[in-house]
């Protein structure tokens, strides 16, 4: 079964908490992230895992009344905003809360795990004869 596994931010906090990293927790953060992503590589559950910009490089597109997209600057919606992401298949919900699990232990800065909020989504799987 395929999960997309997330980890958010607060936008307005993106710029305080990247600066809350020095050199070495930047260094451990992508060494665990590393480490987890080849695991999930060897284990052949990784389908694609992205560590995204912060808000102030999101933009918002909205079709025009002429169908062009117009294009304006920042998020669609304030609050949270998706850091990274991975899109596993695993066999079981429990896998998937594993991988969270790990993900959540990331140390964030001073090299304590962050135990930051993780959120699993299952992907159904769609099938076009049902429609």
């Amino acid at each position: 079964m395929l999960y997309m596994i997330q980890m958010n931010v607060n936008a307005d906090e993106w710029d305080s908490v990247m600066s809350s990293y020095g050199k070495d927790d930047m260094k451990a953060m992508f060494a665990h992230m590393e480490t987890l992503n080849n695991e999930l590589t060897s284990a052949g559950e990784m389908v694609e895992a992205r560590g995204l910009g912060g808000p102030s490089l999101a933009k918002t597109v909205r079709a025009g009344s002429d169908g062009k997209p117009q294009v304006t600057d920042g998020q669609a919606v304030k609050g949270p905003i998706l850091a990274g992401y991975w899109v596993v298949d695993v066999k079981s919900e429990e896998r998937a809360y594993e991988i969270a699990a790990r993900a959540s232990a990331c140390p964030g800065p001073g090299g304590k795990p962050g135990n930051d909020p993780v959120e699993v989504h299952p992907i159904p799987e769609f099938d076009p004869t049902a429609v």
